[in-house]
This record gives C-alpha cells, sequence and structure tokens, in this order.
C-alpha cells in the first residue's frame, strides 16, 4: 500500500505527498464514523486510483496535533508577533507560548517589522528578547522589508516541519513570502478602524522551505485553554518548573500555598512579573471554564 504525507486539505479532498508526486485523495467513509479526521502533517496509507487520484484508508499516530490550525506532527511552531501595527503583546505571546508548550512542541518566538521601530521602541523590544531568552526561549528579530534575520530563520527551518501561527496581520505570508519569493501569498494592510489585518490565509497547507516543510496557517485573533486542565498549567511555563522542585507540597498550582518557591521567586523580582500575572489570569480562566459532557 503506497504511503505519504498529507500537504493540503481543501475543500474535502487531501493533498499526500509520496516522494515527488502529490495525489489527490478523499478520506474513507470509517473516518467520519470514528470522528476521526486526517489533518494536514498525517503520515497515511492510500489506495491509488490512478496515478493522481487516490482513497486514505490509514493514519498512522500522531506525534502531536494541534486544533487551531489543524495540523498534526508538528516539530516546532514560529510564533510571529509584531513589533507594531499591532503593537506587541506579553500577555498574547504568553498564551500561545502555553498552548504549544502544552502540545509540546518547541517554539520560536519571531518578532517582525523591527524596522518601523524608533529607538525607544527597539530597545524595548530588544528588552522584551532578552526576557524571553533568559526563559530559555529562542528569540528571531526580524524584518521583511529590509531582510533582517532571514537567513538565521532559514536555517531553523531545514528538514522540519514548522507551523507559522499569530495574530492576523503580524506579517506570517510577508516572512514567507521574504524567504521564498516565488510563493507570492496574498497579504493585505492593516484596517485602521480593527486594527488588526483581514484574514488571508484560508487553509493550511505545508509548503517546502531549505529542505523542511512549513505551514502557513489562518490567522486568529483569540485562543481558549479548552484542552488544558488547571494542574497542567504550571508545566506551560518553563521557569516554574524548575522553581517548582523547591516547592513544599508536588503538585502545587503556586497560588495560596505555604512554602510556594515560585511566589518566592515573584517577591523577590526573580521571576518575571507580567509573566506570574499572566499565569494567574489563565489559571482564573480555566478554573471558571464550563465543565465539557
Amino acid at each position: 500500500m503506497p504511503e505519504g504525507k498529507i500537504i493540503k486539505a481543501l475543500s474535502g479532498f487531501y493533498y499526500v505527498l509520496d516522494g515527488e508526486r502529490v495525489v489527490q485523495c478523499r478520506g474513507r467513509g470509517i473516518f467520519r464514523k470514528r470522528k476521526v479526521s486526517p489533518l494536514v502533517g498525517d503520515y497515511v496509507e492510500y489506495q491509488a486510483d490512478n496515478d493522481k487520484e487516490g482513497t486514505i484508508v490509514a493514519i498512522e499516530d500522531r506525534k502531536n496535533e494541534m486544533i487551531r490550525p489543524p495540523i498534526a506532527n508538528v516539530d516546532q511552531a514560529i510564533l510571529v508577533f509584531s513589533a507594531v501595527q499591532p503593537d506587541f503583546s506579553t500577555a498574547l505571546l504568553d498564551r500561545f507560548l502555553v498552548l504549544i508548550e502544552s502540545k509540546q512542541i518547541e517554539p520560536l518566538i519571531c518578532i517582525t517589522k523591527i524596522d518601523l521601530l524608533s529607538e525607544a521602541e527597539t530597545k524595548q523590544i530588544q528588552q522584551y528578547a532578552d526576557e524571553y531568552r533568559s526563559i530559555g526561549y529562542s528569540v528571531l528579530l526580524t524584518s521583511s522589508m529590509e531582510e533582517d534575520g532571514l537567513e538565521e530563520l532559514l536555517s531553523y527551518l531545514h528538514k522540519r516541519i514548522s507551523v507559522f501561527a499569530g495574530q492576523s496581520g503580524v506579517g506570517k505570508s510577508s516572512l514567507l513570502n521574504a524567504l521564498r519569493p516565488e510563493l507570492e501569498l496574498k497579504t493585505n494592510e492593516i484596517s485602521d478602524s480593527l486594527g488588526r489585518g483581514k484574514h488571508t490565509t484560508r487553509h493550511v497547507e505545508l509548503i517546502k522551505v531549505n529542505d523542511g516543510l512549513v505551514a502557513d496557517t489562518p490567522g486568529f485573533s483569540s485562543l481558549e485553554f479548552t484542552e488544558i486542565e488547571a494542574d497542567e498549567l504550571p508545566f506551560c511555563f518553563p521557569e516554574m518548573v524548575k522553581l517548582s522542585q523547591d516547592c513544599k507540597f508536588r503538585g502545587c498550582l503556586h497560588l495560596n500555598e505555604p512554602k510556594c518557591a515560585v511566589k518566592a521567586a515573584v517577591e523577590a523580582d526573580e521571576l518575571l512579573p507580567y509573566r506570574y500575572k499572566h499565569y494567574l489570569q489563565f489559571m482564573e480562566e480555566i478554573k471558571e471554564r464550563k465543565p465539557r459532557y
């Protein structure tokens, strides 16, 4: 039975890359009965009808999967955030980071549009970049217009499956166009009235870049913690994971527990205050979430 990887899903068809050829496939009805949908990034077996068409008959086990964007078997997530237009937001970045950490996907923070910054704004963005690096995250500062940071970004994409994720209007498509100009992906100006970009990417597709595969995904502006439980959230903050070894209680949520090493670090200014603030906000959000039945 031939095998391949789904590189695009569109209008009920799945495009399977098998060697150098792409086969347009339908999914078998059995997947719908099992409530399993093939995802871009899936390794599949398919039954060939001819050289160009076939039917997916089996999906291999996934090492991870994301719901928004719908993609599986991701090696890393490039979290694209603009320095300005829209303004850089640590709250939104931390929200993305928690969701990526919960899937055990390696994040790379990519801050775009640095060519638009004043001297004072550049210092502020550099400070944020250094703070996230101190946690252990990789951070790139880039400009599609000036081509700053693009060579370094290319090196991260080599032989890996990467997903580009972030708000609409932050420059994901512009970055991919700068990396591979022949793609000519659609981009939109930011709407002044809304302060955010229009959705220009309509489907998930894996694109070859530097011997790797990159997903350009639909932009979105809000993310909910529908799959993360309160006792899982502390594991989505790497700096808290290290500190928690010194907490008095195993399973400490770093809220009101006595002899909590995380709270002690906050009081001693050894933990970024906005990170702990966001942690408390996310914890409250998870606890107030309506139960699922």
